[in-house]
C-alpha cells in the first residue's frame, strides 16, 4: 500500500466526490483526506503534513488563495505540490496564485483524464509517482477517452453515458491564463432584461439562456449540438449581468435535460443546473441578481 496522501479540498461535496473518486480509480491505495474550506485544511495540515493538495480557490471562511500563502510560510509546507482547482482563469487572478507559490492549476469543470494527468505530474516532480506505479492499473498509463465521471461516481460505473471529446489538458499557468473562458457560439437572440450566460462543460462550452433563477439552481435554455449535456455532468455557468458586467462563476451539475419543445427533433434543451457553491459571495451575488429580475419565467427561442 502507498503511504502517499492528498488533501482535497472544496467546499463543494460533490466536486470532492468527484476528485476522491478520480484518484482512486487511478491511484489505488493513496490516502486521501478532505476538507470543506481553507480554514479546515490549515487545522488538518498543523497535525499531518500531506504529499499533495487539490484545493478550490472561492471557500467560505478560507480561500485557496489564502491557504496557498499560509503553507508557502510553513517549513514543513513550502515545496509540497499544491494544485488549485479553480473555475478563475483570468489573468489577475493566476498572476496572484503564481505569485504565491501555486504548482499548477486545474481548471472547472474538468475531466477524469485532466485530474489524473496533473497529480501524476505533480506527484513524479516530488518524487511520489514511483510507490503508486508499481500497483497502478493499466488504465492509469493511459491517457485515451474517458467517461462521465461525475456520473459514474454516482452510479458505481453502471451507467450508459454518451462520452463527451476530450478537452486538451492546460499545460502550463500561462496556458491556462491566456485559455478563453467561454466559446463565442451563437446564442438564440433574447429580449432585454433575460439573462444569458455561458455553461461550460468538459466537452465544450455553450451559449444559454437563463428561464429562472433560484438560489439553489438554474433553468437554462441551450441549442441542441451533436454532443448531449449528460445528466450529473460537473459544469460550471458564467453569468455576465448588471450595468458593472459583474461574472459569477458557478460550480455544479446537470440535474435535468430534456426537450424544450414537445417533439423529438427539439432544436432546443432545457437543463436544470444545480449549485455546488457554499461560498457567501457567490449566494449574495446570486440573491441580487433574483432582486434585479434578470431572469424571466417565460422564454421564446425566436424572441
Amino acid at each position: 500500500m502507498s503511504k502517499v496522501s492528498v488533501l482535497v479540498v472544496d467546499d463543494a461535496t460533490f466536486i470532492r466526490d468527484l476528485v476522491k473518486k478520480g484518484l482512486r480509480d487511478h491511484f489505488p491505495g493513496i490516502q486521501i483526506e478532505e476538507a470543506v474550506n481553507g480554514r479546515k485544511a490549515l487545522q488538518m495540515l498543523t497535525r499531518k503534513p500531506v504529499d499533495l493538495i487539490l484545493c478550490d480557490w472561492e471557500m467560505p471562511e478560507m480561500s485557496g488563495l489564502e491557504l496557498l500563502s499560509w503553507c508557502r510560510e510553513q517549513d514543513n509546507l513550502k515545496t509540497v505540490p499544491f494544485i488549485m482547482v479553480t473555475s478563475r482563469g483570468d489573468k489577475d487572478n493566476v498572476v496572484q496564485a503564481i505569485q504565491a507559490g501555486v504548482s499548477d492549476f486545474i481548471g472547472k469543470p474538468f475531466s477524469n483524464e485532466q485530474l489524473v494527468t496533473k497529480v501524476k505530474k505533480a506527484l513524479s516532480r516530488a518524487g511520489k509517482l514511483q510507490a503508486l506505479a508499481a500497483s497502478a492499473p493499466p488504465k492509469m498509463l493511459s491517457t485515451g477517452a474517458y467517461a462521465n465521471d461525475s456520473l459514474s461516481a454516482l452510479t458505481a460505473g453502471k451507467a450508459d453515458v454518451v462520452k463527451p471529446a476530450a478537452v486538451p489538458a492546460v499545460q502550463s499557468a500561462a496556458a491556462f491564463a491566456a485559455k478563453p473562458a467561454v466559446s463565442k457560439t451563437a446564442v438564440p437572440s433574447a429580449s432585454a432584461g433575460r439573462g444569458q450566460g455561458q455553461l461550460r462543460l468538459p466537452s465544450g462550452s455553450m451559449s444559454c439562456v437563463i428561464k429562472a433563477l433560484s438560489l439553489k439552481e438554474a433553468l437554462l435554455v441551450v441549442k441542441r449540438t451533436e454532443a448531449l449535456p449528460q445528466v450529473l455532468e460537473s459544469a460550471v455557468l458564467d453569468l455576465e449581468q448588471g450595468e458593472s458586467a459583474e461574472t459569477a462563476r458557478l460550480n455544479g451539475y446537470l440535474h435535468a435535460v430534456a426537450a424544450f419543445e414537445p417533439k423529438p427533433d427539439s432544436e432546443w434543451l432545457q437543463l436544470t443546473f444545480k449549485f455546488v457553491d457554499k461560498d457567501p459571495q457567490k449566494l449574495d451575488y446570486l440573491s441580487r441578481l433574483i432582486a434585479r429580475g434578470t431572469a424571466q419565467k417565460h422564454f421564446s427561442p425566436s424572441a
